[in-house]
């Protein structure tokens, strides 16, 4: 095992101001900290208080407060991307932009060894200014940066991917199995040109920031992505340091008393847990396949959904004599939920996830059974990983050019991981039963920090 006696690092990091970023560089912070190693993470002033539970050592994790520079278009009050509709995001980040002089002088102050960041593609020339390396944090798989990076393609950062290139795979990589539908491709081309802060495409700043820092730091494991790990180290031609799969610490809250009760009527691992993420928001039609899909199963279900587009309330948009038929076994919830409490519950045996990163990390040490339903970008590369490369669970069909799934599609995929009789059921709960134990395995993270630690302390 590597030695990591030497003297404590300082970390600075600073991470795009959505809440799935900022839980990533925390968790990843508060692995760090239990090596004893310090960190200065840069915030909006007033998420401080949401994410001070989150912070496990409050004596060496330092939340340093960031007052957004006001922005035409962007609401005073926000500060994350949960307070803007995506159409906002770019003005958001034009607010980060234009907090290079404040970070520059903290970090004129901090002098920290290294600089986390992921969207603010300034930040190493900054860091270099202070002596410091920087780090770009990659908190998804690196199947993503495969098949989306323009190097992969022999394309400059700012190439135009057409939907019919994203179809396919990059030629001569480990991405063969995991190509993309067409309304997929569509959706990741619009993404990848979407004006993102600073009048340049997503992909754009991106890749300078992929390319910009001294190295490349990924959430992912190489007993997972050992291919995807070469192959980017090729093309990014600089190191790809391994974090190891970062699981997250089981919270030492309890589950609501309300949930708790309602699910202990239930038997072991009989209830459908749905969950699309924070900030997804399905079209009526989609909202109500899903909910019916579920009724489908027959089987207990809670769903942590948004209310459809067009929709204040969720009780406006179910489906017409929905609540009467599954009164007492369904629950369509708008609020936010303790997902990781949710699926830690004996009664909870099957997870409908959206295939986000942090989601994915909580389903796979999970007992839950694990069924795709991803929704944007990283999400449906996420899922083919998971569905054809670990066949680990199984996707929700849809359809090809745009993307639309059934109420029998949900119900089919469900009953595939639930029914004890089901070939390809056996076969990827045995999966996943595998590499639930590998997650687990009391050794497998202090392994991974404790290379990871010593990669960063040689790179000084």
């Amino acid at each position: 095992m590597a030695d990591n006696r030497k003297k404590p690092l300082h970390i600075a990091m600073y991470p795009w101001f959505a809440f799935g970023h900022l839980t990533s560089f925390l968790h990843l912070a508060n692995k760090l900290a239990e090596k004893h190693h310090k960190i200065s993470i840069f915030l909006p002033t007033k998420t401080q208080t949401k994410l001070a539970s989150h912070n496990h050592h409050p004596n060496l994790i330092t939340f340093i407060p960031l007052t957004l520079p006001t922005v035409p278009g962007l609401p005073p009050e926000a500060e994350t991307t949960n307070d803007l509709p995506p159409s906002a995001w770019p003005q958001l980040m034009d607010a980060m932009d234009m907090t290079r002089d404040i970070i520059d002088s903290h970090l004129s102050n901090l002098k920290p060894d290294f600089v986390f960041y992921d969207f603010a593609f300034w930040l190493p020339e900054v860091a270099c200014k202070h002596g410091s390396k920087s780090i770009c944090y990659y908190a998804t798989y690196l199947v993503n940066l495969a098949y989306g990076h323009p190097r992969s393609r022999n394309q400059p950062a700012n190439h135009q991917f057409t939907e019919a290139e994203l179809m396919q795979p990059p030629p001569n990589s480990p991405c063969e199995a995991v190509r993309l539908l067409g309304c997929e491709a569509r959706e990741l081309s619009r993404v990848f040109k979407f004006e993102f802060g600073g009048g340049i495409s997503f992909l754009e700043r991106i890749t300078i920031c992929f390319e910009a820092g001294d190295a490349l730091a990924a959430k992912t494991c190489r007993e997972m992505e050992g291919t995807y790990c070469h192959f980017v180290q090729q093309i990014l031609k600089k190191p790809v340091l391994v974090i190891g799969p970062v699981v997250p610490e089981s919270p030492a809250s309890q589950l609501d008393h309300h949930f708790d009760c309602w699910l202990k009527e239930f038997g072991s691992a009989s209830v459908i847990y749905c969950a699309l993420g924070s900030e997804r928001v399905l079209d009526k039609d989609q909202f109500q396949d899903l909910v019916l899909g579920l009724e489908l199963t027959g089987r207990p279900f809670l769903a942590a959904l948004k209310p459809p587009t067009g929709y204040k309330t969720i009780e406006s948009a179910l489906p017409s004599g929905f609540e009467e038929r599954t009164k007492g076994r369904g629950i369509v919830h708008g609020g936010w939920v303790q997902q990781q409490l949710i699926l830690q519950h004996p009664s909870v045996g099957c997870f409908v996830t959206h295939c986000g990163a942090g989601s994915l990390s909580e389903g796979m040490v999970s007992e839950c059974q694990l069924v795709f339903l991803p929704q944007a970008v990283d999400q449906f590369l996420n899922a083919r990983l998971m569905s054809l490369e670990l066949k680990v669970g199984v996707e929700v069909q849809k359809q090809e050019n745009d993307g639309f799934f059934t109420k029998e599609a949900v119900n089919k995929a469900v009953s595939t991981v639930m029914e004890e009789g089901n070939e390809i059921g056996k076969e990827v709960r045995s999966n996943h039963a595998k590499w639930r134990q590998f997650l687990l395995w009391e050794g497998l993270e202090e392994s991974y920090m404790s290379s990871f630690i010593q990669s960063l302390q040689e790179l000084l």
